[in-house]
């Protein structure tokens, strides 16, 4: 088959065996198709695979097909941000928006995808600045969200926020969580947090558990950057998660700095991929509750 993808990383928990059986399949049939196909060398399966360190699985790739939840799609984000290597998704999780394809349509839609017929979909990424007040500093990249919470069953916390150098508000509750649109479906949504269209240039500012009923969330532009500092309380601390890894330890006196990055990733989705057709499928939109009322009569 003439492709543009002649080499093709995979990307999966081995231990999961709805992930194991369709990465297996899908190596078979890359291979049998003339692709080069990559597999961590820490990846626990037989598979016709060249075998790569983890972290540069990507470098190389013309394509990465990410088999799993949202959570192995994040993962695979990470590794194709520097490379631009773009991402195929297959879910095997449960309540995703990022892995689009099934596994009964995995093969018919990956040949799709190889034969030139696909959407190509561009998404921003945050990258998130954390800084000590010794002077230490260290950088995420996130495809979802940064999150300020609190630690296990302490109390709340208190922070006030910034952007673009202008004092926005003094929060005190579980924490924040600052989502790109691909995240606004994720854990922003869960806290009451809007819908963003995964093109919008935007970022949404969404207090998880506020203490205060007039602290709501707030979309600004994407071009905006955010401070967070936390204010002074006895042994108060917050953690710090990029896409849900562990970034740090923020305490009075740190710095957090959010804002796009330079770089994203893109997506590719087999023809006919439908953002709102997602939304009613994952979110039960669109059912006539009319006719559920006249069945429950009946």
């Amino acid at each position: 088959m003439g492709t543009e993808f002649k080499a093709i990383a995979l990307v999966g928990r081995h231990a999961d065996a709805r992930v194991a059986e369709p990465m297996q399949a899908l190596a078979r049939h890359l291979t049998a198709q003339g692709c080069d196909v990559y597999a961590a060398a820490t990846l626990e399966l037989e598979l016709e695979a060249r075998r790569i360190p983890e972290e540069s699985l990507c470098e190389d790739a013309d394509l990465a097909i990410a088999i799993g939840g949202d959570g192995t799609m994040l993962y695979a984000s990470r590794l194709a941000r520097d490379s631009g290597t773009p991402i195929l998704g297959v879910n095997r999780g449960r309540l995703g928006f990022l892995a689009d394809i099934t596994p009964d349509e995995m093969i018919a839609s990956v040949d799709q995808v190889l034969a030139g017929h696909y959407q190509k979909d561009s998404r921003m990424m945050l990258e998130a600045r954390f800084a000590t007040a010794e002077g230490e500093t260290v950088n995420a990249f996130g495809l979802n969200d940064v999150v300020l919470q609190r630690r296990g069953a302490d109390g709340m916390v208190d922070f006030s926020t910034y952007i673009d150098g202008r004092f926005v508000n003094t929060h005190s509750g579980d924490g924040l969580i600052v989502a790109t649109p691909t995240g606004s479906t994720a854990y922003a949504l869960s806290c009451g947090g809007p819908i963003l269209e995964p093109h919008i240039d935007a970022v949404a500012l969404v207090p998880v558990c506020p203490h205060t009923l007039t602290d709501r969330p707030i979309v600004v532009p994407h071009s905006q950057v955010i401070d967070v500092s936390l204010l002074r309380r006895d042994n108060t601390c917050a953690e710090i998660t990029v896409d849900g890894v562990h970034l740090g330890t923020m305490r009075a006196g740190d710095s957090l700095r959010i804002a796009a990055a330079s770089k994203g990733i893109t997506m590719l989705h087999p023809p006919g991929h439908d953002f709102y057709g997602i939304l009613r499928s994952k979110l039960y939109w669109g059912r006539d509750l009319r006719k559920r009322a006249d069945e429950q009569e009946s």
